[in-house]
């Protein structure tokens, strides 16, 4: 049994494809607010992460 590493696991598409709203009903798009809402705050939360890691090992590296 093999684990995936993050090279190898599926990278979602660079270009966010907006799906058409015409048909929606207003719970629908106050879900879909929510969903969008709550992967803008993951999206965040991983930059954030990548933003310490890069902080630590710029420190880690600096030259005294």
């Amino acid at each position: 049994m093999s684990r995936e590493t993050d090279d190898e696991l599926p990278r979602p598409p660079r270009h966010f494809v907006p799906p058409v709203l015409d048909r929606w009903d207003v719970a629908e798009l106050r879900a879909y607010i929510a969903t969008l809402k709550a992967e803008i705050a993951r999206a965040e939360a991983a930059i954030g992460k990548l933003d310490a890691h890069r902080s630590a090992a710029d420190a880690f590296f600096r030259k005294p």
